[in-house]
């Protein structure tokens, strides 16, 4: 008899371990961004990032520009040109495209490390209130929908509009 009491209350722990286990593994999915873009504070951070993206737009186009037109004036003239002058011309029209590639590729990590500097303030924001929302309705996991491609996700499990709600968002 105290044999059978030990194994069914073992049973019973394993029971009541594995309901404990279950509860907790509650997944909730939500898409980040869409939470970030919807922040007020977000068309100002889009405004700044185009004003900053705009200014290297403009200094490449001046340069292509100037390549264009030397690249013109080449062609018109090199049938009458000497050797040395048409190597020199050449070179130059090089380092101008050098110098055209070498400004777009640091222009892109500029931009893109201001855009994270500008946007890690929303991030940490809707961050903060995604844990809270989870917390609250007792999410263990949460999915950025918008990296993952969820397959089955139930409605219910989806927090963007308690973040929304939290966060005053309509």
């Amino acid at each position: 008899m105290k044999k059978l009491l030990k194994v069914a209350l073992v049973a019973v722990c394993f029971l009541a371990v594995g309901n404990f286990a279950k509860a907790q593994t509650k997944i909730g999915h939500i898409n980040f961004e869409a939470v970030i873009q919807q922040m007020p504070e977000f068309k100002t951070v889009q405004t700044t990032l185009d004003t900053y993206q705009k200014q290297f737009i403009d200094q490449i186009n001046a340069m292509q520009t100037e390549l264009q037109s030397k690249g013109q004036e080449y062609q018109k003239t090199q049938a009458t040109m000497t050797d040395a002058i048409r190597t020199t011309k050449q070179a130059e029209l090089q380092d101008i495209q050098t110098r055209i590639q070498n400004l777009n590729q640091s222009a892109q990590q500029q931009v893109e490390a201001k855009s994270n500097e500008l946007i890690k303030p929303l991030s940490d924001k809707a961050r903060t209130a995604i844990e809270t929302v989870a917390k609250e309705k007792g999410y263990a996991y949460v999915i950025n929908s918008n990296q993952t491609q969820l397959i089955v996700s139930p409605a219910g499990d989806d927090l963007l509009d308690a973040v929304k709600a939290k966060l005053g968002l309509k």
